[in-house]
């Protein structure tokens, strides 16, 4: 595996165990402040890491939304000079006021490669998987 793919893979590993784990603030540093968010739960594209804090902060005062827990499988990592996709299989666990849920999705996480080398999220696209959990 190069280490460009290694590299990518920590990132994405970082972003999804600071979800899983609700370490919000390290979650969103793992994204470019200009990252843009579609997510099939959305009304409409969030263009920002700003307004994404927002719309969580809206998630979880109105319905008291929280990530249990979060399993990331069937990974691959295309690498494209100083951009990488992601994508991957989420089973995600989560809590609201009506109780708990397990949402099984898919994702593709776009990343470029910062100046000081660092990968940062760029684009996240989620969207709901057709068969529910891991093969």
């Amino acid at each position: 595996m190069s280490d460009d793919r290694k590299q990518v893979l920590q990132a994405a590993d970082h972003l999804v165990a600071a979800y899983a784990e609700g370490r919000l603030d390290d979650y969103f540093d793992a994204f470019a402040p200009d990252a843009t968010f579609v997510f099939h739960t959305a009304e409409r594209r969030i263009e920002s890491v700003a307004e994404y804090r927002r719309v969580m902060a809206g998630w979880v005062q109105e319905d008291g939304f929280r990530v249990l827990n979060c399993l990331s499988y069937d990974r691959l990592v295309q690498l494209l000079g100083e951009t990488a996709v992601f994508t991957h299989s989420v089973e995600t666990r989560i809590a609201t006021g009506a109780g708990e849920e397990t949402l099984h999705e898919r994702e593709t996480v776009v990343f470029r490669r910062e100046a000081d080398g660092r990968w940062l999220a760029v684009h996240e696209h989620l969207s709901p998987l057709a068969a529910a959990g891991p093969a």
